[in-house]
């Protein structure tokens, strides 16, 4: 299919579009800009395009992933506003305070079941736990990736077992 072909074929969808987006929004704004967002990502990625495929699924998937990513955006960035005069809940001082976790009997507990693991599944399982992805685990311990997943899964299934009362 031509680029001309492709870009007609996509405008004719338009309303198709427009009407999918209900199903995620009913600000027309919103609407609004997830189709265009949409397909703009069409022409940009026509070359992922394979000919004699649906073109409108393959629109509906990328409204649908464009939605979703934007949405999780959304998520991570709210903020939350004080909309009191003088922003009075800004300015309130807190009064409380938080538990330390080393302090916390069932942290300790926690922690002593974990500790009692085999050492072949602790070391995978606090690396995991602390934050190393699992390639720079097995190339630490020079083990394959495979074991390594292995080896942090059946740590999880065994502190499970240990911890069956929380």
């Amino acid at each position: 299919m031509k680029t001309l072909e492709f870009t007609h074929e996509i405008a004719g969808l338009r309303s198709t579009l427009q009407t999918f987006t209900r199903r995620f929004t009913h600000d027309r704004d919103e609407s609004l800009d997830l189709v265009q967002d949409t397909i703009l990502k069409a022409l940009t990625y026509r070359d992922k395009f394979r000919d004699n495929t649906n073109l409108k699924g393959w629109l509906f998937t990328i409204m649908r992933n464009t939605f979703i990513n934007n949405y999780r955006k959304n998520q991570r960035t709210k903020t939350s506003h004080d909309t009191t005069k003088d922003l009075y809940f800004l300015n309130v001082e807190e009064e409380h305070t938080f538990n330390r976790p080393q302090e916390s009997m069932e942290f300790r507990e926690i922690w002593n079941n974990v500790n009692h693991l085999r050492e072949e599944l602790l070391t995978p399982f606090k690396m995991h736990t602390t934050g190393y992805k699992y390639h720079e685990i097995a190339a630490h311990l020079n083990i394959p990736i495979g074991t390594v997943k292995n080896r942090i899964f059946h740590a999880r299934k065994e502190i499970q077992k240990r911890l069956h009362g929380y």
